[in-house]
């Protein structure tokens, strides 16, 4: 049986991959076009029934505060305007940081889970960049929570 951590990475996985697509394409203005894409990318996984809801969590989060997402993005991306960074970067750094803000996913999971998933879709840099943005918009989640920084193991 597979574990619920392994439909959730499989479920990050398919909704980069929407959201990449939807970004790259003409579409990716219009609203919607984000949920449409998963469809399409959804086709050419196996994933299970609670995989498939988690993608389409994350892609219809990450479609509806977009705009909030890059603003948090941008202010800790130094040097780096949104629409400039590379596509997958970009939708990773949305994905995790719609994670950080909206759910209740483990601070550490939310950045390993990024930091892999871009090692293995994006550039020789992208886990170290999406490692320090990420890293920078933890530390401001948890001032603004009052909450004390995580242990690092």
């Amino acid at each position: 049986m597979t574990r619920p951590t392994a439909f959730r990475r499989r479920s990050r996985r398919a909704a980069l991959q929407a959201l990449y697509a939807a970004d790259l394409s003409a579409r990716s203005g219009r609203a919607g076009a984000a949920p449409d894409a998963l469809a399409g990318v959804a086709a050419h996984f196996d994933l299970h029934p609670s995989a498939r809801a988690f993608a389409e969590e994350i892609v219809r989060g990450v479609d509806a505060n977009r705009d909030a997402l890059d603003a948090r993005i941008a202010s800790h991306a130094r040097n780096w305007r949104v629409e400039r960074m590379a596509a997958v970067d970009r939708n990773v750094l949305r994905i995790a940081t719609w994670e950080l803000v909206c759910t209740d996913t483990p601070e550490s999971v939310v950045l390993d889970e990024a930091i892999e998933i871009a090692r293995d879709f994006g550039s020789e840099r992208s886990p170290a960049f999406v490692n320090g943005v990420l890293d920078a918009i933890a530390r401001e989640l948890r001032a603004e929570r009052g909450q004390p920084a995580e242990a690092k193991p």
